[in-house]
């Protein structure tokens, strides 16, 4: 079980970083504590992993309209969704969450490619006799 727990709270750390970084270069993004800096890793991640899916799905014609574009627009929505619920968590415009929400992935990607982990799931392995299928 702890195998599954630490790749988890590695992406929250990353994510909980990276809010924190983006609070500080985007005078639109407040947090008010600590806590509410925390559970606003976790809540986003959560969102991320259940609601974003099923966005993607229900806005997919639109999103191969704009040839995935929307994708952006929605990762800002999420950003306001968690300010929405978390208190302490304060985004001043849409915009703001749209650019914020560019940032913290990118910086979540490149500190996420410094973190060397272990984990199986991720590598990808040649078949023993040549065959993939």
């Amino acid at each position: 079980m702890l195998q599954n727990l630490t790749p988890f709270l590695f992406h929250w750390a990353i994510t909980a970083l990276s809010l924190w970084v983006a609070s500080h270069i985007f005078a639109g993004l407040k947090f008010d504590n600590t806590a509410s800096l925390i559970v606003s890793a976790l809540l986003l991640g959560f969102a991320n992993a259940i609601i974003k899916p099923l966005l993607i799905v229900l806005t997919l014609p639109l999103t191969l309209l704009t040839f995935g574009l929307f994708l952006l627009v929605i990762n800002a929505l999420m950003i306001l969704l968690v300010a929405w619920l978390v208190k302490g968590f304060k985004v001043s415009s849409f915009w703001t969450a749209f650019f914020a929400s560019i940032f913290i992935s990118l910086l979540s990607l490149v500190i996420g490619s410094f973190i060397v982990t272990d984990d199986a799931a991720t590598t990808i392995q040649m078949p023993r006799d040549g065959l993939w299928l």
